[in-house]
């Protein structure tokens, strides 16, 4: 049975992001693909007070059909997850791109640097255009074409309403605080993932860590690739998911 597919994007973004791989999706999956918004992103301005990963993963799940396929991207990656552990009626399969179930670094866990977070979300108060660029630009790092990618990465998200400050300071927090760890090891539908290599943000060494965590998950990894492997090596990206759905 063909389910639809519904693409999360990530801190900071909004469905603009998956503009250029959508006509390919389409044509590789029988079904509807719809890329929405997290709340308090884009077209999505109703956002949960206060804003905490099950408020509004809740409020996603209710956009949801029954056996939905997700594919969420780094933040987008937590609430797949979220939503396939606590409503598994609407979730078929979850495919994570360059998402782990815990970002923050641990002591047993590879991660982002607590004052990376940290400093990202005080330039988010006062620059927040500035912070959004920088982020964008961590995005397309080991691409070939990273200062293409990263203009027509902002176009594309530009043609969407800009983030509310309490999404973006809560996604920093859930980025930063929510360990789903336990949830992605006893997750009770399919995982599939593709990571880069050169993910600055989600090192190689989680990823193990995850294989570790779930023995039947099962991941691809583009070796030039960074965070956004979907824009920096659209073809490879493709090829792997093309196989997972």
């Amino acid at each position: 049975m063909q389910n639809e597919l519904v693409l999360l994007h990530g801190w900071g973004m909004n469905q603009g992001v998956w503009q250029l791989i959508l006509p390919e999706l389409q044509f590789m999956h029988n079904d509807t693909v719809r890329s929405v918004d997290l709340p308090g992103y884009g077209n999505n301005q109703t956002s949960p007070k206060p804003y905490t990963l099950h408020a509004a993963a809740l409020q996603l799940s209710n956009q949801l059909q029954p056996n939905t396929t997700l594919m969420g991207w780094s933040l987008g990656g937590l609430f797949a997850l979220y939503i396939a552990k606590h409503w598994p009626e609407k979730v078929a399969k979850v495919i994570l791109v360059a998402a782990t179930p815990l970002f923050a670094e641990g002591d047993d866990w590879p991660g982002i640097k607590a004052n990376v977070l940290a400093a990202f979300k005080e330039q988010l108060v006062t620059h927040r255009e500035k912070t959004i660029d920088r982020f964008l630009a961590i995005q397309a790092m080991g691409s070939e074409n990273a200062r293409d990618d990263i203009k027509q990465l902002k176009q594309l998200l530009n043609e969407f309403p800009a983030p509310q400050e309490c999404a973006l300071t809560a996604g920093l927090d859930i980025l930063q605080q929510d360990d789903l760890r336990d949830t992605f090891a006893c997750c009770p539908v399919p995982i599939r993932a593709v990571f880069g290599r050169l993910d600055a943000l989600v090192p190689y060494r989680a990823v193990i860590k995850m294989k570790v965590l779930k023995h039947d998950f099962e991941y691809e990894v583009i070796d030039k690739a960074s965070h956004a492997p979907f824009i920096s090596h659209k073809k490879e990206f493709l090829s792997a998911v093309k196989s997972m759905l």
